[in-house]
């Protein structure tokens, strides 16, 4: 990269301003996490306002030149990675990362879109509050990108999906214009919810700059267990017990098969099984309660009592600290870690009706074995809600390129079993530019038409994130 490259008043204004990165610090913003694409760019964009932002975003919009918004670059799918294109930039948040307000009367938190997930959650603990969002991701992704993918997470079984966690939007427009929507309002039936359009757009329709987001108050009482289960049905049998017991004290239920879970153990340093014995399928169940004296610990063991009496569980660990806790949640957060050490892995970020979640797992695991001898199906994930993780790890005995080129197998043999459970083929990671092949067929019709057409009004010129979520985008 060069300032050379810039139009020369565009280099001047903002190589002037500090804005333009260092060239020699480039790298990091042209690779996805996954090491799955590399793209190019004239510069790197790194605004410090949202004055800033829209000053970057009206020159583009002046010259042409395409915008790749991006927050921690965790995406699992492509969705804040340039491609191999001139006549583009990345523009990072990253210096945007301020707590503006946190108001613990109307539970309500104002942020800038470059903070990290869990320097928020931080925030909010330091008022005596909560934000919910929590996934493995948290010490990078920041809140401008957990906004524009809906994240989900292991809580959204309690608190919902970003989307449910958000009060207001500020947004900087493909013309450069701000749409200040920063209302910390509940209620609000004026007219469109503009702000919703931008929740899961993956910055194709603007940037997202600042949010006033929900808190909640803090947990006071907690209870979190590692059940061994026989089987998915019995897993969702012991969820449904829990929901049925008290289903507001279910802060997360998450699945987990017995090979991830031996991945994790192999490739995790520290990461050890709290069981006397692997089993090939686990449940973690998580209990909260902002009230002391809830009676957390007897819930679990009565309802876990009743599901060993029925052969639901077979074995199980109650943490009896917060360092055990942080322990069990470990084995469930380093998947992604561990498949990434172990090999190459393609990933299925898919859900279905609850009710489903155990055919999902059995079928597509069933499948994918039978298109790919020796693969290891990696499954796991948010049985809570439906949003399973249909990971494939290659076989020891076939080469990483070799097992990713059937990438596209892979998925469409999944998204099969998916299909015909009536769910989707993205659940909480988004389009991005990996799946968009797929929109036509899952979207298709009046939906994408919509979709399409909203992209156009907004951003006429297309300059906005191309390539993403629209199939034929570019």
């Amino acid at each position: 990269m060069s300032l050379d490259s810039l139009p020369p008043d565009f280099a001047a204004i903002l190589g002037q301003s500090g804005i333009i990165a260092d060239p020699a610090d480039m790298e990091a913003y042209l690779c996805d996490w996954r090491g799955l694409w590399r793209g190019e760019a004239m510069a790197v964009l790194r605004p410090a306002s949202t004055d800033e932002v829209a000053a970057c975003v009206r020159l583009c919009a002046r010259e042409g030149i395409v915008i790749i918004p991006q927050g921690g670059n965790t995406s699992m799918v492509g969705g804040a990675t340039p491609e191999a294109k001139p006549r583009q930039v990345v523009l990072s948040l990253a210096r945007m990362n301020r707590v503006l307000e946190v108001d613990t009367a109307d539970m309500t938190m104002t942020v800038e879109a470059g903070l990290v997930l869990a320097n928020a959650q931080r925030a909010a603990e330091e008022h005596g509050a909560l934000f919910p969002l929590s996934l493995g991701a948290e010490g990078t992704a920041m809140i401008g990108g957990l906004l524009s993918t809906n994240a989900g997470g292991n809580t959204t079984v309690r608190y919902g999906n970003a989307r449910e966690l958000m009060l207001g939007l500020e947004v900087v427009l493909p013309d450069g214009s701000v749409m200040n929507g920063l209302r910390r309002l509940r209620k609000d039936n004026t007219g469109y919810a503009l702000r919703h359009l931008f929740v899961g757009a993956e910055g194709t329709l603007g940037i997202i700059t600042r949010a006033v987001l929900r808190i909640f108050p803090a947990a006071r009482e907690t209870a979190t267990a590692l059940c061994a289960v026989p089987d998915e049905d019995t897993a969702l049998a012991l969820f449904r017990r829990f929901r049925a017991a008290d289903e507001g004290a279910v802060r997360a239920f998450e699945y987990m098969s017995g090979i991830g879970m031996e991945l994790v153990t192999r490739y995790v340093e520290g990461a050890t099984l709290p069981l006397s014995e692997a089993s090939p399928h686990y449940a973690l169940v998580d209990l909260s309660a902002s009230r002391e004296g809830a009676g957390l610990r007897a819930l679990m063991e009565t309802v876990l009592e009743a599901a060993m009496e029925a052969g639901e569980v077979t074995d199980a660990a109650l943490a009896e600290s917060e360092a055990q806790r942080a322990a069990i949640w470990r084995l469930r957060e380093e998947h992604p870690e561990a498949q990434k050490r172990a090999g190459a892995s393609v990933k299925n970020d898919v859900s279905v009706p609850v009710s489903a979640v155990p055919t999902l797992i059995r079928e597509a695991s069933e499948a994918c074995r039978a298109l790919i001898p020796g693969s290891r199906p990696v499954p796991f994930g948010h049985m809570g809600d439906g949003n399973i993780h249909m990971n494939l790890q290659q076989p020891e005995a076939m080469t990483a390129e070799a097992f990713l080129a059937r990438s596209h197998d892979i998925m469409e043999t999944v998204n099969e079993v998916v299909r015909r459970l009536g769910g989707s083929f993205s659940a909480e990671h988004g389009v991005g530019r990996l799946k968009t092949d797929m929109m036509a067929e899952w979207r298709g019709g009046a939906e994408l038409a919509a979709m399409r057409a909203i992209k156009a009004a907004l951003d006429p010129k297309g300059i906005m994130n191309p390539g993403k979520v629209l199939p034929g985008d570019a």
